[in-house]
């Protein structure tokens, strides 16, 4: 999950204005732009083309001069690592929630699945209501309404408080991490925006091995006899301080003209994910009944409406709330497929991984979090290393090794699991995790800038915030094939011996599927351009 919050922040660097007037007008609205940059979730047409954020030179007010901006950088940046914390926190404290709550598997799935099917469907309308309202206001409204899901999460009476209380978590988050990066383009010259890109890695980074961390200490301690509880609470603190600190030292920004947000398309969106998702999450436990058939057969019907409903939108009005001519573009396209796809193999994995270490090997929250210190640090090293060195001479060939390494890695998992069984060392699992980690890292820095290469300029804000948004509709996707790759494969009556054999061949056949999508993702990899050039 550490790929979101990494794809975020080279999609912002990537963002752009497009001219839609005259040569004048374009010069006009690039000066105005400084104090209002894109949001990441922005959409074309209306959004895109009145886009904040597209710097098309030097900027020419002298922002560096606030001396505030590094204190609204710190303020940014703490919000974006507690949303990233906040994702690796619960996955390891997953079957301590099952246990104490007695959640179901669907419920532990919609735990996880809802934040990101929130976040997902709520990515591109939180950008665009950055736009229209200021960035500013809705950061602070997000980060208002995090905290207070957090403490929702925190004193959940029952597994149903605890999903919506979740959902509710995603929706929020949805309107605050589409304006981290836009506040650092209206904050930052140029010139700086290096630094503080780099910084802001160094960031994903820690918190890629915290996150985990953190939520294995917190369980083990059962602070105050929470339990749980406390991998949500601890977000109240932190929150509040952002929340009162933001109000004062961001500085407000906002499209230099005003927008419409597309309800319709927002709408055929989350219910076309609804409709899809739904089923596949809980047709095991209600024995795949006709009409969870039936509602993802709709959903492909929903989807169409939707495509169709955005080409009349783009000649009606000229904002639709995605820019299908986007989708002609051969690199983007394929890249798109490509995120969609990365996202339900780390959907499928991580949550697998939490299960089989905690539940089938039984071992404590602890002891899987330190487990998985060496991937998370194999991610964050190569990400660094694959933009920095790797990617400005190699092309497109570091992204399929990228495919490949985790491919090996995940096949390497599988030899290990069945030649160790139950009886497997933290320290033997370290070789895959690391060669997966390396594979993660190569991927997940540069596949945006690939991504993004063949787009036009006038597009970059809408192609950016479709990358986010289909990268978290893959996850969720994937999380909700959990219950047919992996539960599906075990009794709903074991006997307590049988528990720990069924979850390691269960984890070994979900792995098989998600070695299978990489060797598909290293195949779409070849519509990627073959060179990836540097993008402000």
């Amino acid at each position: 999950m550490t790929s979101t919050d990494t794809e975020t922040l080279v999609d912002s660097t990537a963002a752009a204005e497009a001219a839609e007037a005259a040569e004048a007008a374009e010069a006009a609205e690039a000066v105005e732009a400084v104090e209002a940059p894109v949001a990441l979730g922005a959409s074309e047409g209306a959004g895109a083309s009145d886009a904040p954020g597209a710097v098309l030179g030097p900027a020419p007010v002298p922002v560096g001069a606030d001396r505030r901006r590094w204190f609204a950088l710190a303020i940014v940046m703490t919000a974006a690592f507690m949303d990233l914390v906040d994702v690796t926190i619960v996955n390891i404290a997953i079957p301590s929630i099952q246990r104490d709550a007695g959640a179901s598997f669907s419920q532990i799935q919609w735990i996880t699945a809802g934040y990101a099917l929130a976040f997902a469907a709520g990515l591109v309308t939180g950008g665009r209501l950055g736009d229209i309202h200021g960035r500013k206001r809705l950061f602070l409204v997000g980060i208002a309404g995090f905290t207070l899901a957090s403490a929702l999460c925190g004193f959940a009476a029952n597994p149903e408080m605890l999903v919506a209380s979740r959902i509710l978590q995603g929706g929020m988050a949805a309107m605050m991490v589409p304006q981290v990066l836009s506040i650092v383009h209206a904050t930052f010259p140029a010139e700086e925006r290096g630094k503080v890109f780099g910084l802001f890695g160094a960031i994903v980074g820690l918190g890629a091995v915290s996150g985990p961390l953190l939520g294995a200490l917190l369980t083990e301690w059962n602070l105050f006899g929470l339990e749980w509880r406390p991998i949500f609470l601890i977000n109240l603190p932190v929150g509040i301080a952002a929340l009162i600190l933001g109000s004062r030292f961001i500085t407000e920004s906002k499209a230099p003209k005003a927008l419409k947000l597309d309800l319709v398309g927002v709408a055929l969106v989350t219910l076309g994910l609804l409709m899809l998702l739904y089923p596949l999450t809980r047709g095991r436990e209600l024995g795949w009944p006709l009409w969870g058939y039936a509602s993802m057969g709709g959903a492909v019907l929903v989807f169409a409406a939707l495509v169709a409903y955005e080409k009349r939108k783009t000649v009606r009005d000229g904002s639709p709330l995605i820019e299908l001519s986007l989708f002609r573009v051969k690199s983007f396209a394929a890249g798109i497929a490509v995120q969609t796809v990365f996202g339900v193999a780390l959907g499928v994995f991580f949550l697998v991984w939490t299960l089989y270490m905690q539940i089938g090997l039984g071992w404590s929250p602890l002891r899987a979090g330190l487990t998985g210190v060496p991937f998370s640090i194999a991610v964050s090293t190569a990400a660094g290393l694959s933009v920095q060195k790797l990617v400005p001479r190699f092309g497109r060939r570091v992204l399929q090794a990228g495919a490949l390494l985790m491919a090996l890695g995940v096949l390497l998992y599988i030899w290990e699991s069945d030649r160790y069984g139950l009886g497997i060392a933290s320290w033997q699992m370290a070789l895959p995790l690391v060669v997966m980690g390396v594979g993660m890292g190569l991927i997940v820095a540069p596949l945006t800038d690939a991504v993004l290469s063949d787009v036009p300029r006038e597009h970059a804000g809408s192609a950016s915030g479709l990358i986010n948004t289909v990268q978290q509709m893959g996850n969720a996707l994937g999380l909700g094939l959990v219950s047919v790759v992996f539960f599906g494969t075990i009794d709903d009556h074991l006997a307590p011996q049988r528990v720990g054999p069924a979850f390691v061949d269960a984890f070994q056949g979900a792995l098989g599927w998600v070695a299978g999508v990489m060797g598909l993702i290293f195949l779409l990899m070849f519509a990627l351009p073959g060179r990836v050039d540097a993008r402000e």
